[in-house]
């Protein structure tokens, strides 16, 4: 019962958010299923992984809500390494 709930909360929520967010969070999402189709259960990170994350930190604020590839702790780091160089 309570699953149910909290997919019905997370419809209402999803119909509340503006279409950029929602673009955004399903490329997301898009990129680490390709991530894991091409690289198996557990997908090596490549720089061009690192560089869509970087960049997606900057343009959303909600960016860590749908990350499941890396922790977002790694992303920050990965921020803060690029921006020391």
């Amino acid at each position: 019962m309570l699953r149910i709930i909290w997919i019905v909360l997370r419809a209402v929520v999803s119909a509340l958010r503006s279409r950029r967010e929602l673009v955004l969070e399903n490329l997301a999402l898009r990129q680490q299923l390709a991530a894991f189709k091409a690289r198996g259960k557990h997908p090596r990170v490549r720089p061009a992984d690192r560089v869509f994350w970087l960049v997606l930190r900057r343009l959303w604020t909600r960016w860590s809500d749908a990350l499941v590839f890396v922790k977002p702790d790694t992303v920050v780091r990965w921020h803060r390494a690029r921006f020391k160089a």
